[in-house]
């Protein structure tokens, strides 16, 4: 009806009427009818004005967003009823049945509110009526079944009937050099100070001793240096009885008192030891009230702790702290199980380069033989071979005594409890299932740090999208050049490899590099650790990450220290601890860069200032005398005025009477100029001095 077509066709025929009839057409020819004509569509709206723009957008264009359908995201779940599906929407039940005659118009269904609706499509469209998003989620009401736990335990504790008296294990403990280890040779006629560098014991030390009376006791000697704290609480927690070893003359110290606390918490019994006392001028009295003041109270004031005065050294009055220990085990009537499932801890572990991996294990419950499947923490034996500390071979091993145990697949740790298992199978078992805890635990570790990571970038992207709304852009030019997928770390960094003899040093070197709190100035990683010699592995890992190797107590083979030496790969071996430390705080004082400091060559006194002419120029020089060390004409200088700076720089021309010259002794007179122009007075002073580099040292403390 909009279109004129009408007077179109009008238009046609009073044009042509006379060409219709000379060419005897008919009227109704369509030929002369069609003509071509051009449509279009316009659609017209209010615009907004310049003024009306400025106002909704606050003087500048802003790109407009519009709100994404369904911002809300629901969860859904296979054969949901109408009531839940109306819970998960939050809406009224009258509204889902309303959404439902859209979404399932094919189907003849009647539903209430406990129609299990079977079709995912039905429920997805729902949804999406509703306004919202969905999610795939399990049910709420389904509970996930529990992993069951295939970890091996101890077994209940054994009836009265089945208890049998066991020795007492005695734990010596102790600060450095107060001769603990002196006193266990002593107790069994052996010379092993004499074997340990430096003088002090860096192992924990498991051995029997056979009294005069037939009676055994099983005696722990833990280190005194305080960076073996770990092995004195693994040492205080496996014993019966503390022998805490106080010497005469230093009285109480650190780990003394340290020890003391290990041994509360472990709730055991102290006894005390109070050794030198053949060394003149030593004050007892001073040594048991120290004692008292760290609720130590001995006998002689009163309280109930026995305190016994001996020489190691010279072997006086040893039978008195034997019968203490002998009453002491005999009151607290010390009884195990020899039968059942073996239990027991780890005290140490090592790679012997003969026999393999072994391990010193206590035996608290049962008794241990060849052939026994055990379980240890991470790792797991099949027992080849039983040794006792002497060295010899033992077919068993009963509660309260310590054995070296030979078939682990996988070394433990020391520390880990040691359980027997009825067979490989059943062992294998258990370390699966620890492999997986500990997978587990490594996964919520990292997810914290992921989700971290996750909401910086999202705060950034936030920042940056909200800037550039504002800005009312779709893209933003680069801040800089790309930069490099793999960025280049200048920063200063010491990386280590650990290797050590036995599992409790590595842990102690381990321990006390966590101590390090320098890493703005420079960084320290710890690359590798592991028990045992140096292999090519270490040097391939050392040449990867370009590390230092640290041996501590443990051989370098002479092949493996060629190829050290062919791939640039430090190896440095240390067989006492707190030299291996000072090692490392070295490395790590060669690593800081270095830092300028001035160093003072000379001091003038100006006289008078004089005025000479360069050409049409007149500049002002300083009359000055020296009057400390010498003047250098390269060298910097300093004018100060009554406390105050008023030059820093470099020297234009220094002459001495009328000639050039490059140094200026002490109390000689001399000309300057300076590179800046300004007056001086008399009685100025001026410095000389010099920028030299100075090798910085870390000021890290480990604690000893």
């Amino acid at each position: 009806s909009r279109l004129p077509f009408r007077q179109i066709r009008n238009e046609y025929l009073i044009n042509n009427t006379k060409q219709l009839i000379d060419s005897k057409c008919s009227v109704n020819t369509v030929d002369h009818l069609v003509r071509h004509i051009s449509v279009s569509t316009i659609f017209c709206k209010k615009r907004k004005t310049a003024e009306e723009k400025a106002i909704e957008n606050h003087g500048r264009r802003v790109i407009r967003y519009s709100p994404k359908a369904g911002s809300e995201v629901v969860g859904i779940w296979r054969n949901m009823t109408v009531q839940d599906l109306a819970n998960v929407l939050k809406k009224d039940i009258d509204h889902v049945y309303k959404a439902l005659e859209f979404a399932d118009k094919n189907s003849d269904t009647v539903y209430k509110k406990d129609t299990v609706i079977h079709n995912p499509q039905i429920v997805r469209e729902v949804v999406k009526i509703s306004g919202c998003r969905f999610k795939l989620v399990a049910r709420p009401d389904e509970l996930t079944e529990e992993e069951e736990n295939k970890d091996a335990v101890p077994a209940p504790p054994s009836p009265e009937s089945a208890l049998r008296p066991r020795p007492p294990v005695v734990c010596v403990m102790g600060h450095v050099d107060h001769g603990k280890t002196t006193l266990l040779d002593a107790l069994r006629d052996t010379a092993v100070v004499d074997q340990e560098f430096g003088g002090i014991t860096q192992h924990i030390g498991a051995f029997e001793v056979k009294l005069k009376s037939g009676e055994t006791v099983t005696f722990l000697d833990t280190p005194g240096h305080a960076a073996f704290s770990a092995m004195r609480a693994r040492g205080a927690c496996a014993t019966d009885v503390v022998v805490l070893v106080v010497a005469a003359d230093d009285g109480v110290m650190e780990q003394t008192v340290e020890s003391i606390r290990m041994a509360r918490e472990a709730n055991v019994p102290i006894l005390v030891a109070i050794n030198k006392i053949d060394k003149p001028g030593v004050n007892i009295e001073r040594t048991v009230n120290a004692l008292a003041q760290h609720g130590v109270v001995c006998e002689e004031l009163g309280g109930e702790v026995q305190a016994v005065r001996l020489s190691a050294l010279r072997r006086l009055h040893l039978d008195t702290l034997v019968e203490a220990l002998t009453l002491q085990a005999h009151l607290m009537d010390l009884k195990a199980d020899p039968g059942g499932y073996v239990e027991g801890v780890v005290l140490e572990s090592q790679v012997d380069p003969r026999l393999g991996k072994q391990a010193t294990v206590l035996v608290q419950r049962g008794t241990l033989r060849k052939g026994c499947i055990l379980v240890a923490g991470a790792g797991w034996a099949k027992v080849r071979m039983l040794q006792c500390g002497e060295g010899s071979v033992v077919q068993e091993a009963g509660p309260a005594r310590p054995v070296s145990v030979l078939g682990w697949r996988e070394l433990p740790a020391a520390g880990d409890m040691v359980l027997e298992v009825s067979s490989e199978k059943r062992a294998n078992e258990v370390m699966r299932w620890r492999h997986s805890q500990r997978m587990k635990e490594k996964q919520e570790e990292d997810l914290e740090v992921i989700s971290a990571k996750e909401a910086e970038h999202r705060a950034q992207y936030k920042a940056r999208l909200a800037h550039k709304r504002a800005l009312g852009r779709l893209r933003l030019r680069p801040d800089g050049p790309r930069q490099k997928q793999i960025q280049e770390d200048t920063h200063p960094t010491l990386s280590v490899i650990v290797k050590g003899d036995v599992d409790g040093s590595v842990e102690a070197i381990l321990d006390i590099l966590e101590t390090y709190d320098e890493h703005e100035r420079v960084r320290l990683d710890l690359v590798h650790y592991g028990v045992g010699h140096v292999t090519p592995n270490d040097i391939e890992i050392a040449k990867a990450f370009n590390a230092v190797i640290y041996a501590f107590n443990v051989e370098c083979p002479t092949t493996v220290s060629a190829e050290a030496r062919r791939c640039a790969v430090t190896v440095i071996s240390h067989n006492v601890i707190y030299r291996l430390v000072d090692d490392i705080k070295q490395q790590i004082s060669s690593r800081i860069p270095k830092r300028q400091e001035e160093e003072i060559i000379g001091e003038a006194s100006v006289l008078q200032q004089f005025v000479v002419s360069e050409g049409k120029r007149r500049v002002p020089v300083a009359g000055c005398r020296c009057v400390r060390g010498t003047l250098a004409r390269h060298a910097l200088y300093r004018i100060t005025r009554n406390g105050q700076v008023l030059y820093e720089g470099k020297l234009a021309s220094m002459k001495h009477l009328k000639e050039e010259v490059t140094t200026i002794k002490r109390d000689m007179e001399c000309g300057l100029r300076f590179d800046t122009e300004f007056e001086v007075e008399a009685g100025d002073t001026v410095t000389c001095y010099k920028m030299v580099d100075v090798d910085d040292h870390t000021d890290w403390d480990p604690g000893f």
